[in-house]
């Protein structure tokens, strides 16, 4: 008698919840907002056609196939269907549950493996990355950098390479400082004592909006705790599944801030501050951290929530002599994840002689999405290319973003393109109208 192999297939472990499947009522409401099923075209890479699969792999219809993996792959996790959603379909939990069984019960080609070990085992750890750094700075200021993007053969070796490759900013000497005092005092009375989450690939990227924040909040009367063995919050592991990795993660972050004593945690980066929102429930199967978890999550803001909440009492004065356009993007986890949205713009709109415009399609991803820039370059350069339009046709002089990945993003395109066009976090305008000090010059990324 021949057994036939059972077909590969979720496991037992939290699959996909078929109630939150069968809330689907595949209405297509989702599919305009679907920034994957805009650029690819396929019903099978838009929110409602990946529902269909999970349960189709559910029900042992649909094999866990390289094929099938291919669609859930092609999700940006923007969660932009999560708003849009009439029913109320919780896509987010949906799509977070396959990618735990992708990574448990799918196995990737040795490529895969290669490039996904590559940049797990070295974002995450900011002493490893700083590592990584030295000889790319050395790559660089050589000029070989220039010489191999203009033989293109790291494109037709690998076009993920390809891609990480683009997004390197230019390295600065701020990138091996971090020296932080642990406990930054108040600019007179102190209203509040705060952590500040200080980020893995920001601290080393682009280390002037850890600078900036901090400025901001001592002179707004918060005295800022920032923990020397923070590490990583865990957003680019909890994205892409990698359930151990990021629990071991969450746990170390929760450790480092426990004694500290703050009223808040403060994050700067929109995909660090959803993650850390959700604490408690990535630790919610850990008797040792349940409570814990849940209590750090409830601490947790985003540094302009939060400033918006408290009020601003530092005097702030115009950034320049004319009035100054700007154009505030939208990142992805801080719209759809976590519903902030009008308090950036009502902090930026307090900077006297500020213009603030808006772009058609604000609420669309730019294509970063933590590594999927890297993982899916062909998608994420086609976002980049639209976001960046979408910007420039508002005709702001400057672009504010509150996240690394969407900074290091347009940032890129912005470079491709030619636009000399300054991408600031929030905190860093905040920050120049406190001090009365010129905005940073435009270019220094990419140029």
């Amino acid at each position: 008698m021949v057994t036939t192999p059972a077909q590969p297939t979720f496991d037992a472990q939290h699959p996909p919840d078929p109630k939150l499947i069968d809330a689907c009522v595949h209405c297509g409401f989702c599919l305009a907002t679907c920034p994957s099923y805009r650029v690819i075209g396929q019903e099978t890479d838009s929110p409602r056609g990946r529902i269909y699969l999970m349960d189709g792999v559910n029900e042992g219809e649909i094999p866990l196939s390289p094929t099938t993996v291919e669609h859930f792959d092609t999700c940006l996790g923007c969660l932009a269907c999560v708003t849009t959603c009439p029913s109320g379909v919780r896509y987010d939990k949906l799509i977070e549950a396959t990618r735990q069984q992708v990574e448990r019960n799918h196995p990737r080609s040795l490529a895969e493996q290669l490039l996904r070990s590559l940049i797990f085992s070295t974002f995450p750890y900011p002493q490893r990355l700083r590592w990584l750094l030295r000889p790319l700075g050395v790559y660089q200021r050589s000029g070989l950098q220039k010489w191999v993007r203009s033989l293109g053969w790291l494109t037709q070796i690998s076009p993920q390479l390809a891609a990480m490759e683009s997004l390197l900013p230019r390295i600065v000497p701020e990138t091996w400082q971090d020296d932080w005092p642990e406990v930054i005092l108040a600019q007179g009375t102190r209203r509040y004592r705060v952590g500040l989450l200080l980020g893995c690939v920001q601290r080393l990227l682009n280390p002037e909006v850890n600078q900036a924040t901090v400025r901001v909040l001592t002179a707004n009367g918060c005295e800022v705790v920032i923990p020397k063995g923070q590490g990583c919050c865990a957003a680019i592991a909890h994205h892409q599944g990698r359930t151990a990795q990021t629990q071991t993660l969450a746990r170390q972050l929760i450790d480092s801030f426990a004694a500290t004593g703050v009223d808040y945690v403060l994050v700067n980066a929109s995909g660090c501050g959803h993650t850390l929102k959700e604490y408690g429930s990535i630790l919610a199967d850990d008797p040792d951290y349940r409570a814990a978890a849940t209590s750090f999550a409830y601490q947790v803001r985003d540094v302009q929530e939060f400033l918006a909440d408290v009020g601003l009492t530092a005097p702030l004065h115009p950034l320049q002599a004319e009035p100054l356009t700007l154009v505030y993007q939208d990142a992805c986890h801080m719209l759809h994840g976590q519903k902030i949205s009008v308090q950036p713009r009502q902090l930026l709109k307090q900077i006297p002689g500020v213009q603030l415009r808006e772009p058609i399609d604000a609420a669309l991803c730019c294509g970063s999405a933590g590594v999927y820039n890297i993982l899916q370059p062909e998608v994420s350069h086609e976002l980049g290319q639209q976001k960046v339009q979408n910007l420039l046709n508002t005709g702001a002089r400057v672009i504010a973003s509150a996240n690394i990945g969407c900074y290091i993003q347009i940032s890129k395109h912005l470079a491709l393109q030619g636009q000399p066009v300054p991408v600031l976090h929030p905190m860093q305008l905040l920050d120049a109208a406190i001090r009365q000090t010129p905005l940073p010059a435009a270019g220094r990324p990419f140029d």
